[in-house]
């Protein structure tokens, strides 16, 4: 063989290696749009469930992000926000495209990156409108992955989506394990037991005991409740999330009662838990919320079935622990063996760079 055959046959083998890494697929996503990417993808552009990609994507498969939506990281989960960009100051030097919910999402910015592929939320879609189709016509492809809606179909499919595009789908698959177990754990326990369903109320906490926060109907933590085998008193009054009558959680007689908090605290009373929250702190804090008006009338008062739950926790790939979290409020004796905020620790270790420290789920006596 001449050095021309050699260098001939050298560049076969190259451009064949090359050509085994890289397919053109179609992905159908969460909104059954149907979308042709050449994966895996080399520029991918984040605006939300930035956790769930790099624990599909991996540390390494993170490099290839060229932008993401950062105030739905840095402003909603400060703390969270501080342990990755300690870990990996790279993510801090990402280029920001706004955030949809307060509108400054930038579709110029979008277009400047030039990415492979947008990555949104369902939810971003639906607040972008039209917005969309001009990213579309700009030529980049955009994939909608869904965890809000608490779906066990759409949580499954949208880390297959993203170890697609990562190409990590081996890593997608054993994380959907993980996922599809616990549940199906939870709903055969219940299905054994054959208890009445007890009813729970969800409050996001971040104004306090003071003032009624928002719940949740069919997504979040509502959609929670539903899996872990509860009655969300909360749907037939709100179809997404706000704020219900208070009156009417004092009529509706809750067995089970949910306060969610992050660890940042804009009202004084806000309900803080999360990374680098005390325990004792929470506690004291869900406190307070035994001293609302007529909340010593119900049920989950009186059986001091009160628990604060870390929001950041839900829409995730790891939100099933807090699922078995509910489970357990709901049908102690059901659930006894299972840790849950151990478990959602253990996500961390298994998935991802780093294991934030602090309390994540718990109840007035700290437990």
């Amino acid at each position: 063989m001449n050095r021309k055959q050699f260098l001939g046959s050298l560049f076969f083998l190259a451009s064949a290696s090359f050509a085994a890494q890289a397919e053109v697929k179609t992905l159908t996503d969460i909104m059954g749009n149907q979308v042709k990417l050449d994966l895996p993808a080399k520029r991918v552009a984040l605006g939300f469930y930035f956790e769930d990609y790099l624990a599909v994507a991996g540390e390494k498969g993170w490099a290839n992000v060229v932008g993401i939506s950062k105030a739905a990281w840095k402003d909603w989960r400060p703390a969270s926000w501080t342990l990755y960009t300690s870990h990996m100051p790279a993510i801090d030097q990402l280029p920001d495209m706004g955030e949809v919910e307060v509108m400054t999402f930038s579709v110029e910015k979008v277009i400047e990156l030039k990415p492979d592929v947008l990555v949104l939320a369902e939810w971003q879609v639906q607040g972008l409108g039209s917005d969309v189709d001009q990213i579309k016509s700009a030529g980049i492809p955009i994939v909608v992955v869904d965890y809000n809606a608490q779906k066990l179909d759409n949580h499954l499919k949208s880390t297959m989506l993203l170890g697609e595009i990562a190409g990590q789908p081996a890593r997608a698959a054993a994380i959907n394990k993980d996922y599809r177990d616990a549940i199906e754990d939870i709903n055969a326990r219940l299905a054994k037991a054959n208890l009445p369903k007890p009813k729970a109320y969800a409050e996001f906490g971040n104004k306090g005991p003071g003032e009624v926060g928002i719940s949740y109907g069919k997504n979040m933590w509502g959609g929670m409740i539903e899996q872990a085998g509860g009655v969300n008193i909360s749907k037939p009054f709100v179809e997404w999330w706000g704020p219900i009558n208070p009156e009417q959680v004092l009529a509706s007689k809750p067995d089970v009662v949910l306060i969610t908090g992050t660890e940042t605290a804009k009202s004084p009373a806000a309900l803080r838990i999360g990374q680098g929250v005390p325990r004792k702190e929470v506690a004291e804090r869900l406190s307070g919320y035994v001293k609302r008006p007529g909340w010593d009338t119900l049920p989950a008062i009186k059986g001091k079935r009160l628990h604060a739950l870390y929001q950041g926790a839900s829409r995730t790939q790891a939100d099933y622990t807090m699922v078995q979290y509910i489970a357990k409020a709901l049908y102690p004796t059901v659930f006894a063996d299972l840790t849950p905020e151990q478990n959602y620790v253990n996500f961390y270790k298994k998935y991802l760079p780093v294991v934030p420290q602090g309390t994540f789920a718990t109840d007035l006596g700290g437990q």
